[in-house]
């Protein structure tokens, strides 16, 4: 549960930050959106936690499991989050983690762990 929150904040920052420079009129025309799903197939469970931000580059899609690193201020993230989320799902649970952005088409965080 830790981990989904951890997704639920960092999309729920990524979507303030894109807000930066847009007028009111754009955000009501394209709200922000955070979409949670769950499912269970074949003794697995999949949580899939999407925004509709701006989404990643390449390179730093690449990164954002690293230990220390993080594209928040400085005082606002410790790159850990998602380095430790990683390992959770991965190592303690034998599950598997996967990332999926594009620039300008949001973001999504793919979770399956067997049950």
């Amino acid at each position: 549960m830790t981990t989904t929150l951890n997704f639920s904040a960092n999309a729920i920052d990524a979507l303030e930050e894109s807000n930066h420079g847009r007028s009111f009129d754009e955000i009501q025309a394209h709200p922000n959106c955070i979409t949670i799903t769950t499912s269970t197939v074949n003794n697995v469970v999949k949580i899939v936690i999407a925004d509709n931000g701006k989404g990643m580059s390449e390179e730093i899609k690449q990164k954002i499991f690293d230990h220390l690193f993080t594209t928040k201020a400085v005082g606002k993230g410790t790159g850990l989050g998602l380095a430790i989320a990683k390992q959770i799902v991965e190592q303690t649970h034998g599950g598997n983690l996967k990332c999926n952005s594009a620039l300008g088409e949001g973001t999504e965080f793919i979770i399956k762990i067997p049950v």
